[in-house]
């Protein structure tokens, strides 16, 4: 017996023993009536788990035609294709360019170079005061409708629409609502092939990507890309640029920097369709590249009421007024302005702002009659409508509506506009002269001039 005591190793094994021997190990099928050798064993099942793997990584990673990831794969006669991130933004934003256009603002100036009031047509000159863009969504009657912000056309005497290809369109003003900065436009359709397809908002993703397009100046498409970083972001909001927070708005937060003149544009996601409007810009000391669009799903009801009515039907308690902290801070500023001046005509002798401010204190207090423990309500500064009719006056301070805590305009405007409906009766709660009062009416209904 050799060293190798084994018939698989012999060498005098003669043919027919080794095919004897190689029945043990076949794979178990038959083809043809002859068992499978090994080499064909391992050449088909090499070739089984490659088709597997390559279907089972199309389908978790591939993401189909309608998803929002940076690939997509499509399988045609049994290949499989694949399409890059960088490829799908290029397709996306091609498909949308069309419809993108800028808005030019022009309002009238005095010979001065001051800006002039809405209505002064004719007693200045017609100047460019600011640019934006806007996304044509839809044609009708021999028009095209476009969107873009309130703030773009605000006190805009005249409004031109500058196309993808350099033409300028004189465009006439639907309707406009400041609440939620959005406009609708109306322009000649002659010569306009696309619109924009709008899209659902509610399915978009944290860390989908997204473009930002926009058309300043008319010089061709401005296009950013980047991530949706949150889906709903609540954010404060000073509608008359006071500083004064007095509304809040829902938006879509993304790290897509929106240049100058973006404001007004299509957000997109990766099929190329419409998921937001671009609307504001945070650029602080140390904050760089976040952005923020009005969600579409909220935009479009808001777009068929301009459409419809030309505003956006809302209740209407009928006052103007100021938070009740706002008045304090006020009258603290004046009072300390004013210690300060009588301390420098009396070369100091005299500590004179901390009691002056003691006494104006107790003044303001008792101008308004409101008791000590009341802090917090919103000051009526104008009443009109229907709560002129309701006999609410000027220093009326509302402090609760329909029994709930009113602590200032912006929770006074979320109440009305969230929880009830023109026609509505309400219960006003307030302090007159020191006295609790309430009244009930019926709020009635807040056109765009009001």
């Amino acid at each position: 017996m050799g060293l190798f005591d084994d018939d698989f190793y012999s060498t005098k094994v003669s043919r027919r023993a080794r095919a004897s021997k190689q029945e043990d190990f076949a794979f178990p099928y038959k083809s043809g009536g002859r068992k499978w050798s090994n080499v064909r064993v391992a050449f088909v099942s090499s070739f089984t788990s490659a088709i597997a793997a390559t279907l089972l990584f199309g389908a978790f990673f591939g993401g189909g035609a309608d998803s929002g990831g940076g690939r997509t794969a499509t399988a045609t006669a049994g290949v499989v294709q694949t399409m890059d991130a960088s490829e799908r933004a290029i397709q996306a934003s091609a498909k949308v360019r069309p419809a993108v256009v800028s808005i030019v603002n022009e309002q009238m100036y005095s010979l001065g170079g001051e800006a002039l009031e809405e209505g002064s047509e004719g007693k200045g000159t017609l100047r460019e005061a600011g640019v934006g863009s806007g996304v044509i969504i839809s044609k009708n009657d021999g028009k095209a409708i476009i969107v873009t912000n309130h703030h773009v056309i605000e006190n805009a005497v005249s409004v031109k629409v500058i196309l993808m290809n350099g033409e300028k369109r004189e465009a006439r003003v639907i309707g406009k609502d400041q609440i939620t900065d959005l406009a609708v436009l109306e322009i000649d359709e002659k010569g306009i092939d696309v619109v924009a397809e709008i899209g659902d908002s509610s399915a978009l993703r944290a860390a989908e990507f997204v473009i930002a397009i926009g058309n300043p100046l008319g010089l061709g498409e401005s296009l950013s890309q980047g991530i949706v970083s949150r889906t709903h972001q609540i954010i404060p909001v000073s509608l008359n640029q006071d500083g004064v927070y007095d509304w809040e708005q829902e938006v879509i937060q993304i790290d897509a920097s929106i240049n100058q003149g973006n404001s007004g544009g299509p957000l997109i996601d990766m099929n190329g369709r419409v998921v937001g409007i671009n609307s504001m810009k945070i650029a602080d000391l140390g904050v760089e590249g976040i952005g923020f669009a009005i969600p579409i799903n909220n935009a479009m009801p808001v777009i068929e009421s301009l459409l419809k009515d030309g505003f956006v039907p809302r209740p209407y308690l009928g006052v103007y007024t100021i938070d009740l902290e706002q008045y304090w801070e006020q009258q603290n500023m004046a009072e300390a302005f004013e210690g300060e001046m009588s301390e420098d005509e009396d070369g100091g002798d005299e500590p004179k702002a901390d009691a002056k401010d003691e006494a104006s204190a107790e003044d303001g207090g008792k101008e308004l009659g409101l008791p000590d423990e009341v802090y917090d309500g919103v000051i009526v500064l104008e009443a009109v409508g229907p709560a002129m009719d309701a006999g609410l006056a000027f220093n009326d301070v509302i402090v609760k509506l329909d029994r709930q805590s009113i602590g200032s305009t912006m929770e006074l405007r979320k109440y009305l506009y969230g929880q009830k409906k023109i026609g509505d009766e309400i219960e006003v709660t307030f302090y007159r002269e020191g006295e609790l009062k309430t009244t009930k009416f019926t709020l009635g209904v807040k056109d765009e001039e009001e």
